[in-house]
């Protein structure tokens, strides 16, 4: 049987209104539980931190490019004379040329950033995957516990049934015996189902960051491409793992031009000025410039080490991109070979349900004039139970894959979906410190301590 993405959707539509069981007005929506995911995620909190100390790496590489000035107070004694010099000094320092070294570093430091942000949105879609997940497990398994407290009443209502008609010689002691083995089993898998549902719920709860507060169904399916081709088009442009490796490439080229930078000369320029403060010194002070050229000659090898380690991590990195490509291919194969897996399950569980309903039906008028067995009436009641159980899964995993595809393809982010609830500003703490400004000397240090106030308080 062919099965298509679009198809799917509306099998799924049709199917999955009977499921559903009454809930409250507050219950969650899946759009609610995935924002409250990203909101109470300590996994993105953590990381979101980590982001801030790339970005205070470009900040350290700015500060390699400007002066350095320093103040120096010194007092010196010579015992054999008992004499005390004191000297108060003021010197600056900074670097005119090194064949662009350090704003190659400086480069690969915003490279740097890019790829940890690409980083982070990773984090973002498994949060909110692993979100996506424990809802549809909770929400499966209380369809799961509902229909296996229906069978439990049928059951029951057949094992009445078959003590009735004992009663009166229209069944054996064997008729009984089955109904209560089949009624022991039924309340088994009962009690099985709500453990299911426990354990559903704790998950939901660590991935969400709170209990859920009944489930008002999965809604809507998500929009998806319609061609497997297309869906590996759009992760070439979007996955984040793709996207944060691209970076890192760039940012070990850079590295690479910079090490290689350092075989050539260093010009810098160094102004001292000073003088001694002592009462009995004639006061005159003393200033200098110097500028210097530094060329290495020989440094035992470190220069060429350095080069051989930024080309190694270049080509590391650049294989590493190649094998993420490959496994985000793979992703989104693996996901709609599952859509289409659940898809026809879900349409062969629909089809097996009326068939198994119309059996059952007809089981229990045969049983009624006595040519079917109490037997006969438990194994039809079992079939279709199965078949409610392996559409409810099928849903479910229906549901699951789809979102799986659109985190494969880069677009599982509160962005996308629209999620009604802040996003992170990854770009407000790099623009504070980019520029390396000192806090509380400068407007952009009181600009600086406002953004750490504020992203303090988020």
């Amino acid at each position: 049987m062919r099965v298509t993405i679009r198809t799917t959707l509306a099998a799924t539509c049709l199917a999955i209104g009977w499921l559903l069981i009454p809930v409250t007005a507050s219950a969650d929506r899946l759009s609610d539980a995935l924002a409250d995911a990203y909101r109470n995620s300590d996994l993105l909190e953590q990381n979101r931190y980590l982001l801030r100390l790339r970005d205070e790496g470009v900040a350290q590489q700015v500060a390699g490019l400007r002066p350095v000035i320093s103040f120096m107070a010194s007092s010196r004694w010579d015992i054999p004379a008992d004499r005390q010099t004191d000297r108060i000094s003021l010197q600056a320092e900074m670097l005119l040329y090194d064949g662009g070294g350090r704003r190659l570093l400086r480069d690969a430091a915003q490279e740097t950033v890019l790829a940890t942000r690409q980083s982070l949105v990773g984090l973002e879609q498994q949060v909110l995957l692993d979100a996506v997940t424990a809802y549809m497990q909770v929400w499966r398994d209380i369809q799961v516990v509902s229909v296996r407290e229906s069978n439990v009443r049928v059951i029951t209502q057949q094992l009445r049934a078959a003590e009735d008609r004992f009663e009166v010689g229209a069944a054996t002691r064997t008729d009984v015996a089955q109904a209560e083995a089949q009624l022991a089993q039924a309340r088994g898998a009962l009690v099985a189902a709500q453990g299911n549902l426990m354990i559903s719920r704790e998950l939901f709860t660590i991935a969400v960051g709170r209990t859920p507060n009944g489930l008002a169904g999965p809604g809507a399916m998500p929009s998806l491409p319609a061609t497997q081709a297309e869906a590996e088009a759009i992760a070439r442009q979007s996955h984040p793992s793709i996207l944060s490796l691209r970076h890192g490439v760039q940012s070990d080229q850079l590295t690479l031009a910079a090490a290689r930078s350092d075989y050539g000369p260093q010009i810098s320029l160094n102004a001292n000025t000073g003088f001694d403060p002592a009462p009995s010194a004639s006061g005159e002070g003393s200033t200098s410039i110097t500028l210097q050229l530094t060329q290495p000659l020989y440094q035992g090898g470190r220069l060429t080490s350095s080069e051989r380690i930024a080309l190694a991590t270049l080509h590391a990195t650049e294989a590493e991109l190649n094998q993420a490509t490959r496994q985000v291919l793979q992703g989104i194969g693996n996901a709609f070979a599952q859509i289409r897996i659940a898809s026809a399950s879900i349409e062969t569980s629909r089809q097996q349900i009326r068939a198994s309903r119309l059996a059952f039906e007809g089981v229990q008028e045969e049983a009624s004039l006595g040519a079917r067995t109490t037997l006969d009436v438990l194994d039809a009641e079992q079939t279709l139970l199965e078949a409610r159980i392996g559409e409810i899964e099928a849903q479910a995993s229906l549901y699951t894959a789809s979102y799986r595809l659109l985190a494969a393809m880069g677009l599982l982010t509160v962005e996308h979906l629209g999620l009604n609830v802040p996003e992170y500003d990854t770009t407000a703490y790099y623009n504070a410190v980019s520029n390396g400004p000192a806090r509380g000397l400068s407007v952009q240090g009181d600009r600086l301590d406002a953004v750490l106030d504020r992203l303090g308080r988020e």
